[in-house]
C-alpha cells in the first residue's frame, strides 16, 4: 500500500504513525470497529446518535488530549484515537442524517468541504500536508482535525452508496475496494502525488471499513451477516489489539538496537 517515508529528523519527532501496510490494515479494521461500536451504542444500546456523540466525543476528546501530551509515537494511543475519530465520524454522520433530516448526500457534501478546508489551512500553515512534516503541536491538530473530518466524510459517503445509491453493503464496498485499487495502481506507477494519493487512500478507507461494518452487523434480510454490533466490534477489536502489540514490539526493539 502507499508508504510515505520520514526523513530521519522528521522520524524522530513524529508521533505518527508511519505510513506502512500494517498502517492500512490497522486503519480498515479501526473504521470498521468506528462504525460497529457507534452503531452499539446508538442503536443496540438505544441511546440515539446525540447521546452517541456526546460519549464518543468525550472518548475522542481524551483520546487525543493523551496524544497530543505524548512526547513520541505510542501506537495503543495513536490508533486508539483514530479508532475514537471513527466511532465520533459514524455518530456525526448518523445525526446529520437521521436527526438533522440533512440526508446522506448533502452531508458528504458539508463534510468534504470542512475535510478541504481543513487541509488547506494545514498547508497554509505548514507548507505540506506530508504526515512525515508533521513536528508541531499545532500542526498535529490540524491533522486531527482533517482525520475526523474524513472519517465522517467516509461513513456519510458508504450510507450514501448503500441508500441513496441502492448499491447494498457488498457492492458499495467493491465499490471502495475498487477507488482502493485505482489509488495502488497511480502509486506503484508513480502517476501521482504521494501525498495527495495518501488522503485519498486515507478517506476512501473509511466507507469501505464502514460498509465492510454495516456488512457484519446488519440482518440477512438487508444483505448483512447478522454477527450484531456488539460481537462485530469485539472481533474487530482483537484483531487491532493483536496488530498494536506486534507494532509495540517492533518498536521496542528498534529503540533497543544500539545506533551504528
Amino acid at each position: 500500500m502507499i508508504s510515505v517515508s520520514p526523513t530521519r529528523a522528521s522520524a524522530a519527532v513524529s508521533k505518527i504513525a508511519q505510513v506502512t501496510a500494517a498502517f492500512w490494515a490497522l486503519k480498515i479494521l479501526a473504521t470498521t470497529l468506528g462504525e460497529t461500536a457507534g452503531d452499539f451504542l446508538a442503536q443496540t444500546l438505544g441511546l440515539g446518535y446525540v447521546a452517541g456523540l456526546a460519549i464518543t466525543g468525550a472518548i475522542l476528546a481524551a483520546l487525543l488530549t493523551l496524544q497530543l501530551a505524548a512526547k513520541t509515537f505510542h501506537p495503543a494511543i495513536f490508533w486508539a484515537a483514530i479508532t475514537g475519530t471513527t466511532m465520533a465520524g459514524t455518530e456525526i454522520s448518523d445525526l446529520m442524517d437521521r436527526t438533522l433530516g440533512l440526508g446522506y448526500a448533502a452531508g458528504s457534501v458539508l463534510l468534504l468541504a470542512g475535510l478541504l478546508a481543513s487541509l488547506f489551512i494545514w498547508h497554509r500553515r505548514a507548507g505540506s500536508l506530508s504526515i512525515a512534516a508533521i513536528r508541531t503541536r499545532g500542526v498535529e491538530m490540524l491533522f486531527w482535525v482533517a482525520v475526523l473530518f474524513s472519517n465522517s466524510l467516509g461513513t456519510a459517503y458508504g450510507d450514501f452508496l448503500v441508500d441513496n445509491a441502492g448499491l447494498g453493503y457488498m457492492l458499495a464496498a467493491l465499490v471502495c475496494t475498487a477507488v482502493i485499487g485505482a489509488v495502488l495502481v497511480l502509486h506503484y506507477r508513480h502517476l501521482m502525488n504521494e501525498v495527495a494519493l495518501f488522503w485519498v487512500a486515507f478517506v476512501f478507507t473509511r466507507p469501505f471499513g464502514a460498509t465492510f461494518g454495516d456488512l457484519l452487523t446488519k440482518p440477512l434480510a438487508k444483505g448483512g451477516l447478522d454477527l450484531g454490533t456488539l460481537n462485530a466490534s469485539l472481533v474487530c477489536l482483537a484483531l487491532m489489539m493483536g496488530l498494536v502489540g506486534v507494532a509495540m514490539r517492533r518498536k521496542t526493539g528498534t529503540a533497543a538496537t544500539p545506533a551504528e
